[in-house]
């Protein structure tokens, strides 16, 4: 049985070329940094969690809910297999038992924050903004999207954001964990205009508070689709 079933809807992806000196510190023991053209992003990503289910039950209250992550991109040599995956900086979320589980049993760097999202649409375009306080300060990614649904070029730099399944956390020097997450290849809606009110620094250190100042190089929006995740398994 999967670890988690849920929906993953609505994705807004922020995508930033970073100095991949910046990541080092970062990246989990025996992946290295993946990159597309030579190219290594951090991406400021929203979405909303649907219809959750933990080890095949609904939770009260932590069905539907806001994440909003920073993540980058490594890739990890299993044999002869090269596994493309994720590094969560961090993921805010706005309930407390999802944060404790996330951190408990898989090692991962979440946080609680009220939050909140606004999905719209009219004849022309759809909008979706994600939300969340920092600070006493209500922090904010908005996008306008085209309001049909496009495929996704295969080797794109979209495909390139939106198609890693496995998901790396470092928890020492030496010892990496990694989780499956599964999901059919999403469609997106080509983003018209976006609006970034974000104070980096304090929602995810001084290490990213330039990003305040710089401009993504690319911005997405994918439709997301049924996901699972998996059991973790340690890397030494």
């Amino acid at each position: 049985m999967s670890f988690l079933k849920a929906e993953w809807r609505k994705l807004a992806m922020a995508n930033y070329e970073v100095d991949p000196a910046l990541l080092k510190p970062y990246v989990p023991h025996g992946t290295e940094l993946d990159t597309w053209n030579g190219t290594n992003y951090v991406s400021l990503v929203g979405f909303m969690f649907l219809n959750t289910k933990m080890l095949g039950v609904k939770i009260p209250f932590h069905v539907n809910f806001e994440e909003v992550n920073l993540r980058f991109y490594v890739k990890y040599k299993d044999g002869a297999e090269w596994k493309r995956g994720v590094v969560f900086i961090k993921e805010i979320v706005p309930k407390h038992a999802i944060t404790f589980v996330a951190n408990t049993l898989y090692g991962e760097h979440y946080a609680t924050h009220k939050m909140k999202h606004t999905w719209t649409e009219n004849e022309s375009s759809r909008q979706v903004s994600y939300a969340w306080k920092v600070a006493k300060q209500w922090q904010k990614f908005s996008v306008e999207a085209e309001r049909e649904l496009s495929l996704i070029e295969e080797g794109s730099e979209t495909e390139f954001i939106t198609e890693h399944y496995w998901g790396y956390t470092k928890k020492n020097d030496t010892t990496t964990t990694e989780y499956e997450v599964t999901h059919p290849k999403w469609q997106q809606y080509e983003v018209k205009n976006y609006d970034i009110d974000v104070d980096f620094g304090a929602t995810y250190g001084d290490t990213f508070q330039f990003l305040n100042e710089e401009t993504p190089k690319s911005v997405m929006l994918a439709e997301g689709s049924l996901i699972t995740v998996e059991g973790k398994r340690t890397l030494k």
